[in-house]
């Protein structure tokens, strides 16, 4: 049976419409407000090189613990309560692919204590979502709906998202940018990509041309 194309586009409209609700309204739950307006959470700061401070030693200890603990319950204790023992090769696999699954489970656990701070989110909530939510319903809700990386400008130190071009304070120019459709561009660049403009017209920061900072996601 075929699906018509307008069922399926209409059923990924509806999909992205409800991610996006549901995106926004996290959000909204986990800002603080302070005399009426809203503030950013200050984030952690960890460098984007430094990718071992991403997994928190608690967790890779909780990981290896893990996986012992599913290795000993397969092959001494579910062995007991089965009639039929399968091949060894067999057993081997499954055994092992359980216990990394099991591990890697809470290895990303400690991952996003540590990368939802970076994005001015609360750790709490989403490690709780991630165990709350089984079979990894939780760290997949994470990843899509997470927040750009936060830093601090340069300039004023406002605290700014990775995806902004300009600071909203100050206007300092965070990110090489097209001066006509406000696409992020290359450092390198001298047409954008999406319009065709030439940006040396832009007279765009030599700051941004020198070091390369608009080639950060």
């Amino acid at each position: 049976m075929c699906v018509p194309d307008a069922d399926v586009r209409n059923f990924s409209v509806r999909t992205f419409v409800l991610l996006n609700s549901i995106r926004l309204g996290l959000i909204a739950c986990m800002t603080p407000l302070n005399e009426g307006k809203e503030t950013m959470r200050e984030p952690e700061l960890i460098d984007s090189n430094e990718d071992t401070r991403l997994v928190p030693v608690w967790s890779i200890v909780l990981a290896a613990g893990v996986f012992v603990l599913v290795e000993y319950y397969f092959w001494l204790v579910f062995p007991q309560t089965q009639h039929h023992i399968p091949p060894l090769g067999l057993r081997i696999y499954m055994n092992v692919s359980w216990g990394l699954l099991a591990s890697l489970y809470f290895l990303m656990v400690g991952y996003v204590s540590k990368d939802a701070p970076r994005r001015a989110m609360s750790s709490r909530f989403w490690m709780l979502i991630c165990f709350v939510m089984p079979g990894g319903i939780g760290a997949v809700l994470y990843f899509l709906l997470r927040s750009p990386l936060v830093s601090k400008c340069p300039a004023c130190g406002t605290h700014v998202q990775s995806d902004f071009h300009f600071c909203p304070q100050c206007n300092y120019q965070l990110t090489a940018s097209c001066g006509n459709c406000f696409r992020t561009v290359r450092a390198t660049d001298q047409y954008c990509t999406r319009c065709g403009h030439e940006l040396e017209r832009d007279h765009m920061p030599a700051r941004l041309r020198l070091t390369g900072i608009g080639t950060r996601e």
